[in-house]
């Protein structure tokens, strides 16, 4: 199964791109689990001044860059706030039933498109707090990373 980002935003340069692509390429390097690398899609922050304009622009292009076959999940502050077990047993329960990808979403500066959690199978949550789109993108990413070590028994992930 291809694991993917849809992010509206790009990844600037500094600290956190250099955090990512560390723990994409963790996410690259396991192998023998069924699951495939993590593909990134950005897509350009609206520049609508409403910001239900801006939300459904955003929408349409992630939903654009969603596969047909693929599986949606979501960060969202309204989230659930699953333990790293619970995470990983959602990606592990996702690739044993057959799917081809599962792309996870992360929204911009006003949030997800009500579309988006609605066509999701799952909502997750880093908690209440409001945290910056680079963060996100970083925790999604070692979360991933933390999820395949969990599901292939490796001792990085300490309960």
């Amino acid at each position: 199964m291809r694991l993917g980002l849809l992010c509206v935003g790009r990844m600037k340069a500094g600290a956190e791109r250099e955090l990512f692509a560390r723990y994409a390429e963790r996410i690259g390097a396991m192998r023998n689990l069924g699951l495939d690398g993590l593909d990134v899609r950005e897509i350009e922050e609206s520049r609508a001044r409403n910001v239900e304009t801006r939300m459904a622009g955003e929408g349409d292009a992630l939903l654009a860059g969603l596969s047909p076959d693929a599986v949606l999940a979501v960060f969202d502050e309204r989230g659930k706030a699953a333990s790293s077990a619970d995470f990983a047993e959602f990606i592990r329960r996702e690739r044993d039933a057959g799917r081809r990808a599962l792309w996870f979403a992360i929204g911009g500066a006003e949030g997800l498109d009500p579309r988006l959690r609605q066509k999701a199978r799952a909502i997750f949550s880093f908690g209440a707090m409001t945290l910056p789109h680079q963060l996100v993108r970083v925790l999604a990413a070692e979360q991933i990373y933390r999820a395949m070590t969990i599901i292939s028994g490796h001792p990085y992930h300490k309960a």
